[in-house]
């Protein structure tokens, strides 16, 4: 968050925390009040039942609590839908991304 990206933020630049019982720390909660300080949209991750993380965000997509092992895994699905309505919002072709080139070969 130092230097360039916290440049960045103003009212119109969402950020996305991930914020889940396993990711939380004192730095990136320093990190969401730092991005509130400049106006910027918060957009967290959390596990559910987590009012602190409710209070300090604009928008809050709760995951189960899981083990900590696997809570990555629960993490990254509200990420992944998240990148595609935005593609889809932009007027992307998430079927055919520009610039990809074929890896795998299919018979």
């Amino acid at each position: 968050m130092k230097h360039g990206p916290i440049a960045l933020i103003d009212e119109n630049m969402p950020v996305v925390f991930i914020c889940t019982a396993t990711a939380r720390t004192t730095r990136s909660m320093s990190n969401m009040s730092e991005v509130r300080a400049r106006k910027g949209r918060i957009i967290a991750i959390a596990t559910e039942g987590d009012t602190e993380i409710a209070s300090r965000a604009d928008h809050v997509l709760y995951v189960p609590k899981t083990e900590p092992a696997l809570q990555p895994i629960l993490s990254v699905v509200p990420l992944q839908l998240l990148a595609y309505h935005v593609a889809v919002l932009r007027g992307c072709d998430v079927d055919q991304p520009r610039n990809l080139a074929k890896s795998v070969t299919v018979e």
